[in-house]
């Protein structure tokens, strides 16, 4: 049963708000890629919208009531966002859940060091990726440097035009006989991930120069201290990634498509944030959640394992004068929640691992998963049919384009999101997202007719579910 493409059914004024929409996200993604960027820059955002912050809301004792709308900030790398409804909270809220934080290369504590002159930063790569991609290109560093005398020292080298970018070099094809020989696993390995970031010692004429070892290091050293206020035991108290350089791009001669990096999963993120500061006087709550930490397993004080978000529930319950035990118990049992993660398109080129009949397709709009996990589902939240059935009603009565899929054929592989931890809740969740080419790649590709339906979408959820 094919799915029909959207691409197809639009007017010159569906053109004009797909496009529109697309160039404010391809600017979102361009400018914050980091889950501390993209927090603050919510957070800057639901400000200018009306909301509270759920911290001043239990400071000052400020009673909530529908129609107020507050967000709970968790270590600046994850967000909840909530427009009280005008249904008790304990009838459950209409819930989307994205993450933030995408793969990467994390700089290690003790990083900096120096090799025949050149100096180096170490690295340790962060969720799932093909090594030997992350070479050869491009890269910038984005991150925090938290100082012992309190202050956090936010800095980005590699974005500006005038910016020097750094990266990892990979070994010339003249000598690769034996590294062409290796699976693709060991074509460049992890500890091989270095990323030069020098090459000029500190001047010889300098009253600082002591002794002629590591003047290079001790260049970067001078650099980032003159810069930055930053010294090299600042790396024991810092978060820095290394990823991508430069702007999101129009992909295609028709320009139909958005090459960037972050795709995985800021793509539902961000239309999950733009659809819950339009949605106006729900019935039921409307929230979003923007998690950190799912490329590793949800895990941590950032993940969706913790139990930030049922405390800011619990939080929200009682300034609305409704908590108990009880209460919370039911409002999380009695929710509704898409999780919102991306799924694997259909790409022509690598056809063998798909079953082509239930695989998610550019142009046909948001993509349903009723399971993902591995081979036998394992790891899968798989989602009630009767929920289903109601998420096709939404959709159809808001004429949103939608499909279903799986990611690729049973035995090849597989993958997973935050809906199982939210169902051990009790709540109904099925899987939702965008389709993506390239994923975990350090550049991806998605189609702005589905960005655009997953705006639309969301929106219904959040009004109608």
């Amino acid at each position: 049963m094919d799915r029909p493409n959207a691409w197809k059914s639009y007017t010159s004024e569906d053109y004009k708000n797909v496009f529109d929409f697309a160039e404010g996200y391809r600017q979102f993604i361009s400018k914050f890629k980091t889950e501390r960027e993209v927090t603050e820059a919510s957070i800057r955002f639901v400000k200018k919208n009306g909301y509270m912050d759920l911290a001043d809301v239990i400071r000052d004792n400020i009673p909530l009531k529908a129609g107020d709308k507050v967000f709970a900030a968790n270590m600046k790398k994850s967000l909840a966002l909530f427009n009280i409804g005008t249904e008790p909270i304990e009838n459950g809220m209409n819930i989307l859940g994205a993450h933030i934080d995408s793969p990467r290369l994390d700089i290690k504590q003790n990083p900096l060091y120096e090799d025949t002159e050149l100096t180096f930063l170490d690295t340790h790569y962060y969720g799932g990726i093909k090594k030997y991609q992350w070479v050869t290109r491009a890269m910038a560093l984005h991150g925090v440097v938290a100082l012992k005398d309190g202050r956090v020292v936010p800095f980005t080298i590699g974005e500006d035009a005038n910016d020097p970018v750094v990266g990892i070099s990979d070994l010339l094809i003249h000598l690769a006989a034996e590294q062409m020989k290796k699976v693709g696993t060991k074509v460049v390995e992890g500890e091989d991930l270095n990323i030069l970031v020098g090459s000029m010692p500190f001047p010889a004429d300098s009253k600082d120069v002591k002794d002629e070892k590591e003047l290079v290091k001790k260049n970067i050293l001078n650099i980032l201290k003159d810069q930055y206020e930053i010294d090299e035991e600042d790396f024991l108290s810092a978060e820095i990634e290394c990823v991508p350089a430069g702007p999101a791009r129009d992909y295609g001669l028709d320009r139909s498509m958005i090459l960037g990096y972050g795709h995985d999963d800021k793509v539902c993120a961000y239309p999950s944030l733009i659809a819950q500061v339009r949605v106006t006087n729900p019935t039921r709550t409307a929230v979003t959640l923007l998690v950190d930490k799912e490329e590793i397993g949800s895990v941590g004080a950032t993940g969706m394992h913790s139990r930030f978000f049922e405390n800011a529930v619990a939080e929200v319950l009682n300034a609305a004068g409704q908590y108990s035990d009880l209460a919370l118990r039911r409002a999380l049992a009695n929710s509704k929640m898409l999780s919102s993660d991306v799924s694997a398109a259909y790409d022509p080129n690598y056809s063998s691992v798909s079953d082509k009949n239930n695989s998610a397709f550019f142009g046909r709009g948001v993509v349903f998963n009723k399971y993902t996990g591995a081979r036998g589902k394992s790891g899968s939240n798989d989602a009630n049919a009767e929920f289903f059935a109601e998420i096709r009603r939404i959709c159809d009565d808001n004429h949103v384009f939608f499909q279903t899929a799986e990611l690729g054929k049973v035995d090849a592989g597989g993958g997973g999101t935050i809906a199982y931890i939210m169902a051990n809740y009790g709540m109904n969740v099925i899987d939702s997202g965008v389709a993506v080419q390239n994923m975990h790649a350090p550049e991806e590709v998605i189609s702005k007719a589905d960005l655009y339906e997953a705006l639309k979408c969301y929106e219904a959820f959040l009004k109608e579910a």
